[in-house]
Parts: structure tokens; C-alpha cells; sequence
């Protein structure tokens, strides 16, 4: 689901709190500047702030950041839980640490330094020396040379102007951020411009959201100098959430069996390309062993899983998923029924276990499928085989059977049984019984199995060439082929196609 321009989307959040007067000022421009779109374009501004202790001199080179970080992130997450499209951030000491909270929140936050960057390319191009007015943290976490040292020279106060003036100016007594606007406040900014001027600088850039409040004042002065919260609030107006990338998450609808929820986690895990820990993939598990038997349901008089089924998929879909995995083949039967309320997909395991018997069995015609009775008296597999069992040449299309009554049975007590896989028994005993029903398919003319249940691929693993009864016969672990898909789709060129 692909996110459209801010411009044509509900809200924009502004962060305060950070600098009251910096924010302040950025959530005016930015009111005015949205006020000025019209029709659907228009945009709607929030504004958000909470009791922050900013520390007396936050920007100071050996400053703390811990308290601004967890601030940052609630701020973030409020947003999100309103629905916001997308949040400026107006603060340079959080844009050294943004990759951090952005990594680790679903709401896109539009970056501050590059819509400056943006900005001076288009109006400026040929610009060579940029003088840059931040505070002595930013400068050594050198967050302007991420942006700007490809292109040109970055000049800053002398270490005397830096701490007498420029960071005197902020957080002095009578400093900007103490209410003072004016007087002593502009005349030290003045100062530490000429220095930057004498440098060569042929334009001053704030780096700090207080000091673009009164940039028109060091203009009326001659001071070359650009209104940074206005172009951040411009910038909103251009700006597309897909610029801005995130950790890929998958969502995991567990406890239908607890058993089968870690083994799917397990195979996600196994089936993912890394060489440590971060290249693993981000998983958010809902694991509600109390969501109703769906076989009861499907079968006979047992409660409808159906809304808790959808409550676990929505509380993942605000969790920020990606996409959903339901490791319950049985549980696929209620899927069509919540599909088209979520904005997220569930990855379909039956049509993704079809879809690899058409890639990789395409002459195997019969499918034998070992499942819970629900799930058979769905047909939801026998749906899939419709919906996408074209075989390669384009001649027919895949059979399946199912075991006959005493052998549906044995499945059942397998999975169900008081000493079955859900009760905790993985044995020789149990593995007997399901390979006795294998080979009965196998009988009856099925050329690939495919274990149909969750629990079951706990008992046999899949296995391409699986010997039974003198012959060679695929059998087949939708849990398995589910989480590959699941590693592919959260790869670079799964997301293109997803």
C-alpha cells in the first residue's frame, strides 16, 4: 500500500517542547504556510508537547541526549496513535539521533537538514562556503557534514565566538531561549555572523531553531542569512512518505497452536540471510492461545474466531506490520472474511503452498492434503488449488484428496489427541500414525503431501524427496514455505513487488 504525498494527506504534527520558542515558531509558519494550500490538498497542523526539563545548556559539546531521546520517541508515538501522516521535528540536537527513533517508529519524520540542503540547491546552486551558526553538540557530532561536505565548505565560529557569543546568544541569561528576542541576544549573533562572513561564508545558516526566529532581525542587519523553520515548513508540502525508510516488520498472528507460533519463528529466523544479530528481520508476535478452536467452529458449534482473529491483526496493523503471517492453516478459512478491513496483507500460506507446488512439483498433479477437519470442510485448499493451480503447460489443473474416515481420524487424534502435538507429544508413537496416513494418500494416487496442519510439520520436516512405501513423494510444510515468503517479501526487491 503505497503512502501518497503529505500534501494530499490528513496532518502534520509538530513536535514542541524541545526549544519552546524554536517550535513555537516553526508550528506558526507552518500554520500560515498550510493555510495558503486550498481544496484537498489542504493540510491540517498538530501541534504536541509535553512537561520536558530541557537542560540548561542541552547543546552544550558533553551534553546528555538519554531524556531527549526517550522524549523524541513518545512524542513520536502519540503522533502515530492519531493517525498523523507524518511530524517535523524542530529541534538539531534530536536530528543527530533521528535515525535512531525513526528506526523504531511508523510515522515518517521529515528530515530538517535535508530540506535545508534542498532548499540552498535550488536558490543558491553554486554556492562554495556556507557558514553555520549550531550548537557546540551538533557541531561534534558533525551533523551538517552528513549533508553538506560533498558539495562545499563548511565554516563555524571561532572557539571565542562559539562559546562568547553564539552559544551565549541561545542559552544565556538573556537569551533567546529565556524570551529575549532582541538586544544583547542579536547583537552577539551579529558578532559571531561577521566572523563567519570574514571567513568567507556567503550565506549564514542556523542551526538551531531559536536562532531562525529573529533571522529576519540579522537580515535587517545585512546578514546574508536564510529563515531555516520556514523552508522545514515548506518542505512539508513536497513531502512523500516513501522518501523515508524503516525496519521491515513482520507481524505474527500466534497461539494458534503456541507450538506451531515458535516454529514458524523458528524457520523465519533459520531462513534469513545474516551475519548478526541486526540482519535478522523485526517480528511483532499477538500470541493469543485464547482466540477460539477453529476446527470447532468450522465443524460444529464452537464459538466464531472471526473478531479475535481480526482484534490480533489490528493490534499488529498498529504496531506498525508490514505484513501478517498466521501460522494456522485452519485459520485461513476466516481470512477472506477480514482481508478488506485491514490495511495491511495477511501473506496467504494455502495460495503460497500451491504456488510452490506449481514452481517446484508442476508435474505433481495430486495434491494429498493432510489437514484438520475444519480445514478440509472449508475447502479452503481446494480454494487455492482453483484459484492458482494452473499447471505449467496450461493443460488442467492440480487434484487433491483427502484420507478416508478412519484415517482422518488418526490425523485428528495426531493433532488433537490427549497424547497429540497440541498436548505436547512429538514422538515416534505420533510420527508412526501420520506416516501411516501419508502412505494412504500416497495409495490412493497422491504424487505430493502436503501437511496441512501446523502441528504437524513438528512431527516430519518438509522434505522435497521423501521416501514412503518404495517411492519418491514430496512432502510439503506450508509453515515453511509461509516464512520463506515472509524473508523473501521483506528483502529490498520483495518490497518493490509486493
Amino acid at each position: 500500500m503505497k503512502v501518497e504525498q503529505i500534501q494530499r494527506a490528513m496532518s502534520v504534527g509538530v513536535i514542541g517542547g524541545l526549544g519552546a520558542i524554536g517550535s513555537a515558531d516553526l508550528y506558526a509558519k507552518m500554520t500560515r504556510t498550510a493555510a495558503r494550500t486550498v481544496g484537498k490538498d489542504r493540510v491540517k497542523v498538530l501541534f504536541g508537547q509535553l512537561a520536558f526539563d530541557d537542560a540548561d545548556m542541552a547543546g552544550a559539546e558533553n551534553a546528555q541526549t538519554n531524556t531527549r531521546k526517550l522524549y523524541v520517541f513518545d512524542m513520536l508515538r502519540d503522533f502515530e496513535q492519531r493517525g498523523t501522516s507524518a511530524v517535523l521535528l524542530p529541534c538539531f540536537i534530536s536530528h543527530t539521533f533521528i535515525d535512531e527513533v525513526q528506526a523504531e517508529i511508523g510515522v515518517p519524520i521529515i528530515d530538517m537538514v535535508a530540506a535545508i540542503r534542498s532548499h540552498l540547491a535550488q536558490r543558491l546552486p553554486k554556492l562554495q562556503k556556507i557558514g553555520v551558526l549550531t550548537s557546540s553538540y551538533v557541531r561534534k557530532k558533525a551533523l551538517f557534514e552528513k549533508y553538506f561536505a560533498d558539495d562545499c565548505e563548511l565554516l563555524y565560529p571561532s572557539a571565542v565566538m562559539q562559546h562568547a557569543c553564539l552559544m551565549r546568544a541561545v542559552y544565556g541569561t538573556t537569551g533567546i531561549k529565556n524570551g529575549y528576542l532582541d538586544g544583547e541576544s542579536i547583537d552577539l549573533l551579529y558578532r559571531a555572523c561577521k566572523d563567519l562572513l570574514d571567513q568567507g561564508a556567503q550565506v549564514i545558516v542556523p542551526g538551531m531553531t531559536e536562532i531562525a526566529t529573529v533571522a529576519e532581525a540579522l537580515s535587517a542587519r545585512g546578514i546574508p542569512i536564510i529563515d531555516t523553520n520556514q523552508i522545514y515548513a515548506e518542505s512539508a508540502l513536497s513531502f512523500q512518505a516513501e522518501q523515508v525508510g524503516r525496519s521491515f516488520k513482520i507481524g505474527v498472528v500466534g497461539g494458534v497452536g503456541p507450538a506451531a507460533t515458535v516454529d514458524f519463528i523458528e524457520k523465519v529466523i533459520r531462513n534469513t540471510p545474516a551475519a548478526r544479530d541486526q540482519d535478522h528481520i523485526k517480528l511483532v508476535v499477538e500470541h493469543n492461545p485464547k482466540i477460539p478452536d477453529r476446527t470447532d467452529n468450522l465443524i460444529g458449534d464452537g464459538a466464531d474466531p472471526t473478531v479475535a482473529i481480526y482484534a490480533a491483526c489490528k493490534r499488529l496493523e498498529s504496531d506498525n506490520a508490514d505484513i501478517i503471517a498466521i501460522p494456522c492453516n485452519t485459520a485461513h478459512a476466516f481470512v477472506e472474511r477480514i482481508q478488506s478491513y485491514l490495511s495491511i496483507p495477511i501473506v496467504n500460506m494455502l495460495s503460497e503452498t500451491v504456488s510452490y507446488i506449481k514452481k517446484r512439483h508442476g508435474d505433481k498433479t495430486c495434491i494429498g492434503l493432510l489437514a484438520t477437519s475444519g480445514t478440509i470442510a472449508s475447502g479452503v485448499y481446494q480454494q487455492a488449488v482453483d484459484q492458482n493451480g494452473e499447471r505449467s503447460n496450461g493443460h488442467g489443473k492440480f487434484s487433491m484428496i483427502v484420507p478416508d474416515a478412519g484415517h482422518q481420524a488418526m490425523v485428528m487424534d495426531v493433532i488433537y489427541g490427549v497424547q497429540g502435538v497440541k498436548a505436547g507429544f512429538v514422538n515416534d508413537d505420533v510420527r508412526a500414525k501420520l506416516q501411516r496416513a501419508i502412505a494412504h494418500l500416497v495409495a490412493n494416487g497422491a504424487d505430493v503431501i502436503v501437511l496441512g496442519c501446523t502441528e504437524l510439520p513438528l512431527l516430519i520436516a518438509q522434505d522435497d524427496k521423501f521416501a514412503v512405501a518404495g517411492k519418491r513423494v514430496p512432502v510439503l510444510d506450508p509453515t515453511e514455505i509461509l516464512a520463506r515468503r515472509c524473508v523473501a517479501l521483506a528483502s529490498p526487491q520483495g518490497r518493490k513487488t509486493a
